[in-house]
């Protein structure tokens, strides 16, 4: 919370839910940043996060059917799918059919002049890198996309859906298992046990989809994101830039890095 020289207002609690306290919050101040965790807040071994509209500032899909020129049809139903307000794999399915017979060709241009990281994202993975946290983007969204992204940003590790091409053109229909909510849980709890015992974890996203890996972290963040997900969530950032969550993670600005 945004008080003092170091911006935190940091409070301790002597018992209540996590809910039931960012619901006080939420009522009686507008704070950009909040984060309410039980025991003391450590730096994560583990970062899992979405990729649309969270580590980067667009919805790749919905971009990418600019240049098919469909793009506020697909728009209309992204959105009702980060609502929760649609079947999220029936919803991708839809959406990646409409793209059929797209110039592969557009993906590149599409990630050259539309995908930009948003603010604070190449920091938090790049501080979090360098105190040792595993880092790694799930996304219901394309390895086409993400992963460049990943790599401009420094993620160790990319889970995602793989578009099917042939001939140099996108045929309207994905290649493999579907990335989707259950799995980005499983993944939040494949590399915990990888770990070992006791690792915190930190997950962040906006959507629907992203629900049961924020609520299976330590520290679950919304960023910007739709009510479900933000009521989900243990952590909320509602302001733009991202380093919000290092500040709320305790970590000082001299150990901050820039990506």
């Amino acid at each position: 919370m945004p008080e003092g020289d170091e911006g935190v207002l940091e409070l301790h609690l002597d018992g209540g839910k996590e809910v039931d306290v960012l619901a006080a919050i939420d009522s009686a101040f507008a704070v950009p940043a909040m984060l309410v965790a039980r025991g003391t807040i450590e730096v994560p071994r583990l970062f899992v996060s979405d990729m649309d509209s969270t580590m980067i500032g667009q919805e790749c899909i919905d971009e990418l059917a600019d240049y098919a020129g469909i793009k506020a049809q697909i728009a209309e139903i992204t959105e009702r799918a980060m609502q929760g307000e649609l079947d999220f794999e029936a919803a991708l399915r839809e959406r990646v059919a409409l793209l059929a017979g797209l110039d592969e060709g557009a993906i590149a241009q599409c990630l050259a002049e539309r995908i930009t990281a948003t603010p604070g994202a190449r920091t938090l993975v790049a501080t979090l890198a360098a105190l040792d946290t595993r880092t790694v983007l799930v996304t219901g969204g394309f390895h086409h996309f993400a992963d460049p992204v990943a790599e401009m940003l420094g993620f160790h590790r990319v889970v995602g859906n793989r578009l099917a091409v042939e001939d140099g053109k996108l045929t309207g229909g994905l290649v493999g298992p579907i990335t989707d909510s259950a799995v980005k849980a499983a993944v939040l709890r494949e590399e915990l046990v990888a770990l070992g015992e006791g690792a915190h974890s930190l997950a962040t996203g906006d959507g629907a989809n992203d629900i049961p890996m924020i609520e299976a972290a330590t520290y679950g963040f919304a960023y910007r994101a739709k009510p479900k997900a933000r009521a989900a969530a243990n952590g909320r950032v509602d302001s733009d830039d991202l380093t919000a969550v290092l500040t709320l993670l305790g970590v000082p600005r001299e150990d901050w890095h820039e990506g």
